[in-house]
């Protein structure tokens, strides 16, 4: 396969953006696409990577950011969003959250109930040894392809290039184990600083999340909520779209970041 630029989830995106006139950066995270991808489990932390993402905005000077963030895209970013809140301009987060204790403490079983269950499906995928990004994305056993998303066989290909042997799953296999289900520490007082941040974040902030979404759905309303910024504000439900909506909707998810301005 040719040599190229990763961020391959959002290649559907990526030009619409670019031909409204916007500069796009889409950094692939510590163990995914092209970046590094230490072979130590015990290396992927979330406190790292909120680190490893800081300190690749600071290098770049970023300031004016529109955050695009989903999955871990926003349980990272979103971080920054609320501990650095001059950097970003606008928030979309598309079927992500942001897991601090008092959060988790104010949903109610029957609310919780169902992305729990949803996420401890996938987490145990996850330590299949059958495991392979095109897989997580495109098969229909997937729990995190609830719409049974077919790729094409080049696409399948394409996902699976960054990871050509066991030793470059690593954090793929360790990311669903570091969502904070309680009020650990770390990260628990970095992700209450981050929610406080957030709850002063007036700024625009739109929520896309899926129609068949279950994992991190729960999260919409608590977005909407409790963010100053999504208050008043005409929120998009991306239909017949799953968790990996960039695959099925990107027109849409385009037009949602640039109705931001």
């Amino acid at each position: 396969m040719e040599a190229r630029e990763d961020g391959y989830l959002y290649r559907k995106m990526i030009p619409g953006l670019v031909a409204a006139g916007r500069r796009v950066l889409v950094p692939d995270l510590i163990g995914f696409g092209r970046s590094d991808k230490p072979v130590d489990r015990a290396a992927y932390t979330y406190e790292s990577h909120v680190a490893w993402t800081g300190a690749w905005l600071d290098h770049l000077g970023l300031t004016d950011i529109t955050l695009f963030g989903q999955d871990w895209g926003g349980f990272i970013f979103l971080v920054h969003a609320g501990l650095t809140p001059d950097r970003f301009a606008a928030v979309v987060a598309a079927n992500t959250g942001l897991a601090a204790p008092e959060v988790m403490a104010a949903f109610t079983p029957e609310r919780f109930a169902p992305a729990a269950s949803a996420f401890l499906h996938w987490r145990e995928q996850s330590e299949s040894p059958h495991l392979t990004a095109s897989w997580a994305v495109g098969s229909p056993d997937s729990a995190l392809n609830q719409t049974a998303h077919v790729l094409a066989e080049e696409e399948a290909a394409a996902y699976d290039a960054p990871f050509p042997s066991e030793r470059h799953f690593a954090g793929a296999r360790q990311f669903p184990w570091l969502v904070p289900l309680d009020g650990t520490d770390p990260p628990a007082s970095m992700l209450s600083r981050a929610w406080a941040g957030l709850e002063a974040f007036d700024k625009p902030f739109l929520t896309a999340f899926a129609d068949h979404e279950d994992i991190t759905l729960a999260f919409e309303q608590v977005f909407q909520a409790r963010v100053p910024g999504a208050q008043g504000r005409d929120h998009v439900t991306v239909r017949d779209a799953g968790h990996f909506l960039q695959e099925q909707q990107p027109d849409l998810l385009v037009d949602a970041i640039l109705s931001l301005g």
